[in-house]
């Protein structure tokens, strides 16, 4: 078989199986080993057609913006495990796939792997400047581009749900007129499914925010939240909630707890949608001329105080505390 029809042939065959309708990844069958079989052939394709891959350095190569990985977010922790296995192959065993630019500054655009290409850039920067990154050239326009992509990142459990939806949204619009379903028939997923993975890009920056990571967010959690983040007044009480709860994960991030969970995040701000109005009553904590945290007071549940990390002492917190606590007047009073 020759490169071009194994590229061919990745582009025509289906994907990888479709996550349940929980958001849960499918049981493992034949088909998710599809990227890796076609990936691991392009080598020896190459030889076959006396066409070797190509040997360059990442900075050689620009990140097409087309791919859902977000290269902002890669970390060493992240790619750990990637880099401790190219240093001791002393090089990427799975050639990447560049794409020839015109009119750039480098020749080079990088259309899969950009984990490799990010972990070789840290080795090359941490003692190991010697290794290269091993990479075949193909000719693809944008569209065949991201569903080459896409085919090998439905096989990577380390994109987020958050990141696909991002970039199925900028690919409808960039491929395919806008048209969903007409993406949704191209790529071979459901109609159902590209919608709920696009409806993540209508979570708000500031319920993001309550998450520990991007990471966290799942298409379930989407289908949870996003029916009342569309009404304005469940909105507005969730978003005051997930500030509270950012605040917490700041604050357990700099005392090295362990983040609230995605579950846990979601459970607390669907309470937020269910609970009656004039219920709680917030009120914020302000010591020397700053805001250190809130303090929400219900009749069931008394007073919970959120502190957000600050400089001031011990005293300072508890001088500002002092006045709160004796307004909510929840101290019994004791007959002489």
């Amino acid at each position: 078989m020759s490169r071009r029809s194994l590229i061919s042939e990745a582009l025509a065959s289906p994907p990888a199986a479709e996550a349940l309708s929980d958001g849960t990844p499918a049981a493992p069958t034949a088909s998710r080993t599809f990227t890796n079989r076609r990936l691991e052939g392009f080598t020896e394709a190459a030889r076959m057609v006396k066409r070797p891959t190509i040997r360059l350095k990442p900075a050689e190569c620009s990140i097409w913006p087309g791919n859902a990985r977000d290269y902002a977010l890669l970390t060493e922790e992240r790619v750990r495990s990637l880099i401790e296995s190219i240093q001791a192959e002393n090089g990427n065993r799975i050639p990447v796939v560049v794409r020839r630019t015109q009119a750039s500054e480098k020749q080079y655009e990088l259309v899969i792997g950009t984990r490799r290409h990010w972990a070789i850039s840290w080795l090359n920067a941490n003692h190991y400047p010697d290794i290269e990154l091993v990479a075949i050239i193909e000719d693809l326009d944008d569209e065949a581009a991201f569903r080459l992509a896409d085919i090998e990142n439905r096989e990577r459990e380390d994109i987020s749900d958050l990141e696909r939806g991002a970039n199925y949204k900028a690919a409808v619009d960039a491929h395919y007129d806008g048209v969903q379903s007409k993406m949704a028939d191209r790529v071979k997923l459901s109609k159902s499914m590209l919608a709920r993975y696009i409806g993540l890009t209508d979570i708000p920056q500031t319920i993001v925010s309550a998450f520990s990571s991007p990471m966290d967010i799942q298409v379930r959690h989407g289908d949870k939240l996003l029916p009342s983040l569309r009404t304005p007044a469940l909105r507005e009480r969730m978003e005051e909630v997930a500030k509270a709860i950012a605040a917490e994960q700041s604050f357990r991030q700099s005392d090295d707890q362990e983040p609230i969970s995605g579950a846990d995040v979601v459970a607390r701000l669907i309470k937020a949608t269910t609970a009656r109005a004039g219920r709680s009553q917030k009120t914020v904590i302000e010591a020397k001329g700053s805001t250190i945290g809130q303090v929400d007071r219900d009749r069931s549940r008394g007073l919970t105080i959120t502190l957000n990390p600050t400089e001031l002492s011990a005293d300072d917190i508890l001088e500002a505390l002092r006045p709160l606590i004796e307004k909510a007047k929840i101290l019994k009073r004791t007959g002489r």
